[in-house]
């Protein structure tokens, strides 16, 4: 992942919340650390497809025509949930699948975050309901009230996006990347003497 000097001024993230039934989908553009907006909010509709594997074709075929559009630098895609039904959860995680594939088909880089990193990211809580996560998405991004979706999976696919905006704008210390000496290296103002 690129250090916080390495980012280009300007950055497209395509954010998608995966799912068979419905897939939300955002995408933002973003200037420099801080200055985020607004592309494209949306969700797939797929509940009268009956068809698991047209779903699938479904989904790539969304997604490709997303990246064809937009360009995007980054793709992130929400982690499928953990639940009781394993069947639901295989789905789930075909379409996550099929929608990795359609970035790497286009050679774009991806990034998966937990549903929980991604509520923590943008409201601060990782237990936010799925309002909370709209809301906040809705004030970040200054979208006007009656423009916000009625899917609140088009909002979370938003939040994918800025989690990964936020994740990519954060400093942080990797493993093998010099640990604490190289950051005070390069931050030698974040010193206090």
């Amino acid at each position: 992942m690129p250090s916080t000097k390495d980012l280009p001024a300007e950055r497209i993230i395509l954010g998608i919340d995966p799912g068979t039934t419905i897939m939300g989908y955002g995408v933002i553009r973003c200037r420099g650390k801080s200055q985020v907006e607004l592309v494209e909010m949306g969700a797939l509709h797929m509940s009268k497809i009956k068809d698991h594997a047209l779903k699938l074709k479904r989904i790539f075929d969304r997604v490709s025509a997303l990246i064809e559009t937009h360009a995007p630098d980054d793709l992130a895609v929400e982690a499928p949930f953990f639940g009781q039904n394993v069947q639901s959860m295989l789905k789930l995680g075909r379409a996550q699948g099929v929608a990795l594939a359609a970035a790497l088909a286009h050679e774009i880089p991806v990034a998966e975050y937990a549903p929980r990193r991604v509520k923590q990211a943008v409201t601060g809580s990782g237990a936010a309901s799925k309002e909370q996560v709209a809301g906040m998405v809705q004030r970040t991004l200054k979208i006007r009230t009656e423009d916000m979706p009625k899917d609140l999976d088009a909002t979370d696919g938003l939040a994918v996006a800025l989690c990964h905006h936020y994740q990519l704008a954060t400093p942080k210390m990797q493993r093998g990347a010099g640990g604490w000496k190289a950051f005070l290296a390069d931050n030698p103002d974040r010193i206090r003497k």
